[in-house]
């Protein structure tokens, strides 16, 4: 409990810091996670608590660093104590490190409260464990003020839905707590609460949930929708009092409620239209919406440059596997449409899926790699984000493995590799872990390239050649920038990825590998035996 005594209180939500060589946490240090921003912002909205965001991975205004890496906590909490301290876990890969700082507050006088998608199942007993007091399960707008005001002496605990917390020796879960459907209850996120952090990048969103229930995803669920006056409201502030200009919408699915969001399009292009300014917006988005050019249309007018697209694979058993209800024919038929309403395309893709049992399909890593690479080039996708399948917490994937033995076990392969960057698990034949890993390595050393450091030069000199589009500028712009930018991006990822396997070759995670195939290899020998 909190000290009664004290007239106002403090209230520290923590972001830990990515793994040391996660490659992609170059972005981090301009953006921040959305979730513990919405759980703060609901916070300072009550009587008694002072709020602040630390965000380890963005420190960049005179945040206090740790020579281990993330913020030097025992700065903070000497300068600034925090009566109680919430910390995000919903990132798998940041665990440990959320462990460690869940430890760090607990032995010096803090309450501490963890939350996020990695807390399901098993994972609540791990959580309370270390050092953690409470454990947030869902949403957490409505659960943290009610469990501050149980800590406050004014509610009881037991009452409070959506929390599990440990009684001697017994864990107590109360009630589940119901999805939010109505946001307009809560206070808009408010960003100037990250201490310490410059923000380039803004998360903003409107929808929660996806219907599309893919086998490796942790969202589920019937989307639930916020207004587009709100979101609307909320990145005009963000303009207005912070000069924001590039947003991130962050739903799963953008164009789920169709109207409602080409309505939210054409109030983002008359917001635009009468400041006077252009703003960058990306979306998440699915291949499919390719058919709705009134969609498109309206995303494009909006200032919506950038599409996230969720390729996954182009092996039709791959797909199968993961619930994708579309062909790899179809996704190129798609993508062309794309690029013809002038969208900037990223693309994600898993690599090394693990099939059904009862799909009869065998694939080498070289033939995959070869598939990957061709499908690629064909689809002229713009950047492009290869992960290896990671078997998350709570989802059907890590189900379907650990009925099948194949997960590599925990005590050798850590939740910090929990990132994408690693193998997790026994491949399907006649694959192995180690072909698995540097064949996503391969794809993305050819696509990622020292060469287009000098296609950067070449597009300077190009850049007069714009004057054959002075009857369209507009359109000669946008050719001329999408090979610059790219380009210029296709060098830097080159940049990140050579100093991410530097970093690898000096990390032990071959040898932890070993000590797992070992150890999964004896466990299935005595189920056998």
């Amino acid at each position: 409990m909190i000290d009664l005594s004290k007239k106002r209180y403090r209230f520290r939500v923590v972001v830990p810091a990515y793994p040391a060589f996660n490659i992609y946490s170059h972005i981090a240090d301009k953006t921040t996670a959305l979730g513990p921003v919405c759980v703060a912002s609901v916070v300072n909205k009550m009587k008694k608590w002072n709020v602040e965001v630390i965000d380890e991975n963005n420190l960049r205004r005179y945040g206090p660093k740790s020579d281990s890496g993330g913020a030097d906590h025992e700065f903070l909490q000497h300068r600034r104590f925090a009566d109680v301290v919430g910390l995000y876990g919903g990132l798998t890969s940041t665990i440990p490190r959320l462990y460690k700082i869940a430890h760090f507050y607990k032995d010096n006088g803090a309450v501490i409260i963890a939350g996020g998608q990695h807390f399901t199942g098993n994972n609540i007993a791990e959580a309370l464990s270390h050092g953690i007091d409470y454990v947030v399960v869902g949403e957490g707008e409505e659960t943290i003020r009610e469990l501050l005001e149980a800590l406050e002496g004014k509610r009881d605990l037991s009452k409070v839905k959506g929390i599990a917390y440990q009684r001697g020796e017994t864990i107590i879960r109360t009630f589940p707590r119901e999805p939010i459907n109505d946001f307009d209850r809560f206070p808009l996120p408010d960003f100037s609460l990250v201490r310490y952090a410059k923000i380039k990048l803004y998360p903003v969103e409107r929808i929660r949930g996806c219907g599309m229930n893919c086998e490796f995803c942790t969202v589920k669920g019937k989307p639930r929708y916020a207004t587009s006056k709100r979101l609307m409201e909320h990145i005009s502030f963000l303009v207005e009092t912070k000069d924001a200009r590039h947003f991130f919408i962050v739903d799963d699915l953008f164009g789920q409620q169709r109207d409602e969001t080409i309505r939210f399009c054409h109030m983002l292009r008359d917001y635009q239209k009468s400041l006077g300014r252009r703003l960058d917006v990306s979306v998440q988005i699915r291949l499919d919406k390719a058919m709705d050019s009134e969609l498109l249309l309206a995303m494009r007018q909006g200032g919506i440059n950038t599409v996230s697209i969720g390729f996954e694979s182009p092996i039709e058993e791959e797909l199968k596997a993961m619930n994708k209800c579309v062909s790899s024919e179809d996704m190129l038929s798609f993508v062309k449409i794309f690029h013809k309403f002038g969208f900037l395309l990223h693309g994600m893709f898993i690599f090394g899926y693990p099939l059904k049992e009862s799909v009869n399909f065998k694939m080498s890593a070289k033939e995959q790699t070869k598939r990957f690479r061709a499908f690629i080039k064909k689809a002229k996708i713009d950047t492009i984000q290869m992960l290896l399948p990671v078997p998350l917490p709570g989802t059907q994937l890590r189900e379907r493995l650990k009925r099948q033995n194949r997960i590599y076990p925990i005590q050798d392969v850590g939740w910090e590799y929990y990132d994408g960057n690693f193998p997790l698990f026994e491949p399907d034949q006649p694959m192995s872990a180690e072909e698995m890993q540097n064949a996503v390595r391969k794809i993305m050393g050819t696509f990622y390239h020292f060469r287009y450091f000098f296609k950067i030069g070449l597009n300077i000199f190009y850049f007069p050649g714009l004057i054959f589009f002075l009857h369209n500028i507009k359109l000669g712009w946008r050719k001329w920038y999408r090979f610059w930018r790219n380009d210029l991006i296709r060098f830097g990822g080159w940049i990140i990825v050579r100093s991410w396997s530097a970093k690898f070759k000096k990390d032990p995670f071959a040898r932890k590998l070993e000590n797992a195939k070992a150890h999964l290899r004896n466990k299935l020998y005595l189920c056998e035996n």
